[in-house]
């Protein structure tokens, strides 16, 4: 019984997150990843950040509010969301936007909806 229902509420989890369709436009926040380092939002690595001239700091990246500017659809059917800061300031001092699996991204706690 205490299987049933934990099924039952892991299928009306998945389904109330794939009822939430993500439009440009939509705002989120970005939380805390579950490993040391972000999973499904594509920060770029360390020493490209230090060569345009940003600071690695992957922890002042917490919190802030970002927003879907564009949404790409690979080949092999996932969708790429670009998303940007929503206060005008580049992420590390260095890069504009970034790249997201949102869906993933929300399942984890990478990024909250606002």
């Amino acid at each position: 019984m205490k299987k049933y229902i934990l099924f039952l509420g892991m299928f009306v989890a998945a389904m109330s997150l794939q009822a939430q369709e993500v439009t440009v436009g939509d705002t989120f926040e970005i939380g805390a990843p579950e490993s040391p380092q972000y999973e499904h939002l594509e920060f770029p690595r360390a020493n490209f950040i230090i060569k345009r001239g940003g600071i690695a700091d992957f922890k002042s990246v917490k919190g802030n509010k970002v927003v879907v500017t564009d949404i790409k659809e690979k080949k092999d059917g996932t969708k790429l969301f670009v998303i940007k800061r929503t206060d005008g300031n580049r992420f590390f001092g260095s890069h504009w936007q970034v790249a997201a699996n949102i869906e993933k991204a929300l399942e984890s706690g990478e990024l909250l909806k606002i």
